[in-house]
């Protein structure tokens, strides 16, 4: 039977969006193992408890699949977090989640199987693994919001072209048609929407460089080098409000280009590594998101791991 996500009596629905948690499991192969997999996962029961989401998202780089001996037991070791405070959870993959032996489509036939996963199977025909839209119903039953997931994949398969993967010509057709769906339903105004996925879009260097934004960019913004047009379709359709991803540890901002807010995650495990080593330059933590049903917005900001509200700086562009 379908999993249901629902508003709650007051009207709102909250996400937390775990980025980068990167649980390895295996203390042969890395010492400081045992001790980051802890503190990632106090950091995250913290959040859980302060926030009580409705849903956690896991966005990307759940595990770190090259340095885990077992990367199944990885994974259902980040996830236990949600599974254990009984948290409806939903993730996307990212690049580390399948440098191992693991192959992503077998990791997203892993998260099916536990008891408050709320994901759903794979489309047919559509590339990659782990693409799918979640509604979050009112009151009434009736569906108020929608959620997309979509695998942004790893590293690029083109001779041609060094870097990261991106979004494909069919999961972005994928998209569309759901949408198109989902405002058929809703008497023809685009159903309000959010989407996950885990390596920012080029569009994430364009609102930083032209935009004001609120948050931190510290490290290189890392998008694919390829644009394949999936913000211009979620300009196009009208229903996406946000869209979030990891990747970037060092990076934690949010800004308007029009008309969507594109927001980095906070890491969840570490800020950054420097030299081979750990730098934390801020807190890890989260971010969370707060939708209201009848309202085409969102409120959203940073929990940190040592509980407080992060205060964000405002960045403004050198064109202003």
């Amino acid at each position: 039977m379908e999993k249901k996500l629902k508003f709650r009596e007051d009207g709102t629905f909250v996400i937390v969006q775990f980025s980068d948690t990167e649980f390895i499991d295996a203390e042969d192969l890395d010492p400081e193992t045992p001790l980051l997999d802890s503190m990632t996962k106090t950091t995250m029961e913290r959040i859980i408890e302060l926030e009580q989401p409705d849903l956690v998202v896991f966005a990307g780089d759940v595990i770190a699949s090259a340095r885990s001996k077992d990367p199944l037991q990885s994974f259902r070791s980040a996830i236990a977090v949600a599974e254990e405070n009984r948290v409806a959870w939903a993730a996307v993959f990212g690049n580390h989640d399948s440098e191992g032996s693991l192959p992503r489509k077998k990791m997203h036939e892993e998260q099916l199987l536990h008891e408050y996963c709320v994901a759903k199977s794979d489309p047919p025909g559509v590339s990659g693994a782990g693409n799918y839209v979640l509604t979050v119903d009112d009151s009434t039953g009736k569906p108020a919001a929608s959620l997309f997931f979509l695998d942004s994949g790893d590293y690029s398969q083109m001779d041609s072209v060094g870097g990261y993967d991106w979004i494909r010509r069919d999961q972005i057709e994928w998209y569309v048609s759901e949408s198109r769906q989902l405002a058929e339903r809703n008497s023809g105004t685009p159903l309000p929407a959010l989407a996950f996925f885990h390596i920012p879009l080029p569009e994430y260097d364009e609102v930083w460089k032209t935009k004001v934004c609120e948050g931190h960019c510290v490290e290189w913004i890392s998008t694919p080098q390829v644009n394949s047009g999936l913000f211009a379709a979620m300009v196009e359709m009208g229903n996406v409000m946000g869209t979030f991803v990891g990747h970037d540890h060092s990076n934690d901002y949010c800004g308007t280009l029009h008309g969507i807010r594109l927001c980095y995650g906070r890491s969840t495990r570490y800020v950054s590594y420097v030299d081979g080593k750990r730098m934390d330059m801020f807190p890890t933590g989260a971010r969370v998101i707060r939708l209201t049903a009848g309202e085409r917005q969102f409120e959203t900001w940073i929990r940190q791991s040592d509980g407080l509200v992060a205060e964000l700086p405002m960045h403004e562009p050198d064109n202003l």
